[in-house]
C-alpha cells in the first residue's frame, strides 16, 4: 500500500511541481472538522491510485509559506495538478466519488 506524501517547503517542487504523474494535494489542519472528514478519503485514494497519481497533504499550520504562496484561504482546499500546473482547485469536503472522477479525468489526459 502506498502512503500519502506529506509536502513541505523542501519537497514541494520535486514531489508536486515536477511530478511526471498527476498530483492531488489536500491542504488541511488537524483542528479542522471538514478536513477530518476528507482525511480518510485521501488515505484511501493514496492506496487506490498508487501507480497512477501522487496523493499528497500539506498541513497549513506547519507549512504556512506553502499555504500563503498557493493562496489557500479556506480548508480543506484540494489541488488537482498535472505537468506542474494547478488544473483545478476545490474548497470544502466532497465525496470520494467526485474526487476520483476529477483525478481520473487528469490521468486520462
Amino acid at each position: 500500500m502506498k502512503d500519502v506524501i506529506y509536502l513541505t517547503d523542501e519537497n514541494y517542487e520535486s514531489e508536486a511541481v515536477q511530478s511526471s504523474i498527476p498530483v492531488l494535494i489536500d491542504f488541511y489542519a488537524d483542528w479542522c472538522g471538514p478536513c477530518k472528514m476528507v482525511g480518510p478519503i485521501i488515505d484511501d485514494m493514496a492506496a487506490k491510485y498508487a501507480d497512477k497519481a501522487k496523493i499528497c497533504k500539506i498541513n497549513i499550520d506547519e507549512q504556512r509559506k506553502l499555504a500563503i504562496a498557493n493562496k489557500v484561504m479556506s480548508i480543506p482546499t484540494l489541488f488537482f495538478m498535472k505537468d506542474g500546473e494547478i488544473k483545478e482547485r476545490i474548497s470544502g469536503a466532497l465525496p470520494q466519488s467526485v474526487l476520483e472522477e476529477k483525478l481520473d479525468a487528469l490521468i486520462s489526459l
